[in-house]
């Protein structure tokens, strides 16, 4: 029987490594997956811009909106395409670039000790169920595998800097598919 991971990369992903990760500190707990939104154009689907952003290749003009994150070199650990296809671009043993200023439960630089995974989409709309269902399955796998305690999305680690997911992302949905209780969740309003 294969493994479903393999020194932090997920068996059930189509990997495409990115340059932009590093090291974990040493001793951390990887116990927070945080839950973003991601369109390049913004409210462009399925073509090759996240990849491309994701792996230090993609072409700056072709776009009028690249030229406002020229040069970022950012990651994620997975993506969500909308139709649910699943793309791992840095070993969950691994630190992402994803989350960028961030706090969460008095501790700072949320990328050290989460998992960040992207869904393609805007902030503030709707998700499809395809993307659900891969989010739903890609978080208990991780949860079998590290320490995983919450799921939040950018907005509750960057307050003041990030919207996505945003009010489009269905929580309670996500919390009735995986079974976890309220307190792995964002708190409700």
């Amino acid at each position: 029987m294969t493994p479903m991971w393999h020194n932090g990369w997920y068996r059930f992903a189509k990997h495409t490594p990115s340059p932009n990760f590093g090291p974990r500190p040493a001793h951390t707990s990887i116990d927070l997956v945080v839950v973003h939104a991601i369109s390049l154009p913004p409210g462009e689907y399925g073509g090759p811009q996240i990849e491309a952003l994701f792996t230090n290749t993609l072409d700056w003009d072709a776009h009028p909106y690249f030229q406002h994150i020229r040069g970022a070199e950012v990651s994620a650990h997975f993506v969500i395409r909308r139709d649910g296809a699943l793309i791992q671009f840095v070993s969950c043993d691994d630190r992402a670039w994803h989350a960028g200023q961030s706090s969460f439960q008095g501790r700072d630089n949320c990328n050290d000790f989460s998992i960040g995974i992207e869904l393609e989409g805007l902030d503030g709309l709707s998700f499809e169920t395809p993307q659900y269902e891969t989010l739903s399955s890609v978080c208990a796998a991780i949860a079998q595998h590290y320490q995983l305690h919450h799921i939040l999305g950018h907005e509750h680690v960057a307050p003041n800097r990030k919207l996505d997911p945003g009010a489009g992302f269905d929580w309670a949905l996500l919390q009735r598919s995986l079974g976890w209780s309220d307190d792995s969740f964002p708190v409700k309003n």
